[in-house]
């Protein structure tokens, strides 16, 4: 007793309040849940750790239970959970996660979330829609979480839907690797990069930017009223005899990726290579992206694509890597940014 009297004593003159230092650190805890789960064990295992023991359960009435099997108090809590089909199940699944962290005393909850759900839902098309990217984000923090991150974002606006930090990351260095290394002598001195529309011309430009090739632009008009309908116009810029390189975030039915891909054959292009993030391929897409005028396709496994998805011609790189080391350095209390060149 009298050596922490002493110490109080001792706190007192030096003008600090009485209490007591605590003597743990802190602990990177990464948990998944049943999305993608080879994807959560690849960011544990380059992150050098395992996945938080977890018990999930779908009752018979299709109510979901989560329960972590060891304490979480204290830790900084990375969630991964992607959203492939079915979306609105694993996004309920994610938020009962969510509250069960918050209730366990998780220290910092960040969702990894390689691909957003809801993401092209970001603006008011016409009257009375919903903002469903922002209520996907509000639901995310009311049910616990501090931080998310995810992969090349439909939308960068949507990081100001949520009320906290946003980790934006982008997989254009895990394919720009991929292409450095994999295209002939030919197609890099052919090499044209396209932007499949209009709301894609930024990103475009930084790859041409970083593949020393010139920009090509497809203008396209969607209707509005029918959902996945797409009538190519025109292509601004010469692709005769080159070699065209699509570059896109997503690909979903892969409805806007066969037409610009006929568009640009159909204007003499010699070869056309498709590169996006995520792999959603909603039917027909894996029919659609054979067509002949495709010749090549290369996504990442930010969405779980199952074996009769796939088909000759399509590449799958890892963003494991990618996403483990954003982890760390957020736990590390690092930079993302530095990652991408300053890009946020």
């Amino acid at each position: 007793m009298a050596r922490k009297k002493n110490r109080v004593d001792l706190d007192r003159d030096n003008g600090i309040a009485p209490g007591l230092v605590a003597k743990t650190k802190k602990r990177l805890v990464v948990a998944s849940g049943r999305s993608h789960p080879e994807l959560a064990h690849e960011v544990a295992r380059h992150l050098g750790t395992e996945l938080a023991p977890t018990e999930h359960r779908t009752f018979a009435s299709g109510e979901i239970y989560t329960r972590f099997e060891v304490s979480i108090r204290g830790c900084d809590v990375f969630v991964v959970q992607s959203f492939g089909p079915p979306v609105n199940e694993w996004l309920m699944e994610l938020l009962i996660m969510l509250d069960a962290l918050k209730r366990a005393s998780a220290k910092r909850i960040t969702v990894v979330a390689p691909y957003f759900p809801y993401s092209r839902q970001d603006k008011k098309g016409r009257g009375r829609e919903p903002i469903s990217a922002r209520l996907v984000a509000d639901l995310l923090k009311t049910a616990g979480a501090d931080r998310i991150m995810s992969v090349d974002l439909h939308a960068a606006q949507i990081q100001g839907f949520f009320d906290g930090p946003v980790d934006h990351l982008f997989a254009k260095p895990v394919l720009l690797e991929h292409f450095e290394q994999g295209l002939t002598g030919e197609d890099r001195e052919t090499l044209t990069v396209v932007s499949p529309d209009m709301g894609r011309v930024r990103v475009a430009d930084t790859w041409s930017d970083s593949l020393g090739a010139p920009l090509a632009i497809i203008h396209k008009r969607r209707d509005p009223k029918v959902a996945n309908q797409v009538s190519v116009h025109e292509i601004v810029g010469d692709v005769t005899g080159r070699t065209c390189l699509l570059v896109d975030d997503m690909i979903d039915t892969g409805g806007t990726i066969q037409k610009a891909a006929q568009a640009l054959k159909a204007n003499g292009a010699r070869k056309v290579i498709v590169a996006a993030t995520h792999a959603i391929f909603s039917d027909p897409a894996s029919e659609r992206l054979q067509d002949a005028a495709i010749d090549e396709v290369v996504v990442t496994d930010t969405v779980p694509l199952p074996p009769e998805r796939r088909f000759p011609g399509l590449t799958v790189l890892p963003i494991a890597p990618l996403l483990a080391r954003a982890i760390h350095e957020v736990f590390e209390d690092g930079s993302v940014t530095s990652m991408f060149g300053g890009d946020a």
